[in-house]
């Protein structure tokens, strides 16, 4: 059994690759695209530049076919020289299992308080609409009326960076 399912992991990872377009750039294959075009930006814009950058950049379709694309970028002696604490609520509010839980889920198309409180595990409705108070007193969500949450569209990109920081 597992022979079978090496074979045909094999032959799924073939067939994407065989997919691909050797003309375009791909994630995660090694080709720094990205950050080249981040080195000449910062070499164009001279002594601002001097220090490096940082750089945060995706298009998105979620699940519910909402498309968003978002690109960002600071230089690092702003980063440095900036208040760090400013970011202290916004990551506490991201700190919690269930916070995050309900973000994938509006994502996802769940948008209500009822919707969200019926889902096993995430608490007392009490308990839901605290952890989307914090969500939303940190940015992260806005009420868009009578009990929907969404993420707001420049927060899309954003919290899948900060989630793919995250990951080991």
């Amino acid at each position: 059994m597992e022979l079978e399912q090496r074979v045909a992991e094999l032959e799924r990872r073939l067939t994407a690759l065989e997919r691909r377009d050797p003309e375009s750039p791909h994630l995660g294959d090694g080709d720094f695209w990205a950050l080249e075009g981040l080195k000449q930006q910062l070499a164009d814009v001279g002594e601002a530049g001097a220090d490096g950058g940082v750089l945060y950049t995706g298009s998105v379709r979620l699940p519910t076919g909402e498309q968003y694309g978002w690109q960002y970028g600071a230089f690092t002696e702003a980063l440095f020289d900036g208040d760090w604490t400013d970011a202290a609520e916004s990551f506490a509010a991201l700190g919690h299992p269930v916070r995050l839980r309900l973000l994938r889920e509006i994502l996802g198309g769940l948008r209500t308080a009822a919707e969200l409180a019926a889902l096993d595990g995430a608490g007392t409705t009490g308990q839901i609409y605290h952890h989307l108070r914090q969500l939303t007193g940190a940015g992260w969500l806005h009420a868009a009326g009578r009990g929907r949450y969404e993420v707001p569209p420049a927060r899309v990109v954003p919290l899948l960076v900060v989630l793919t920081a995250a990951r080991p």
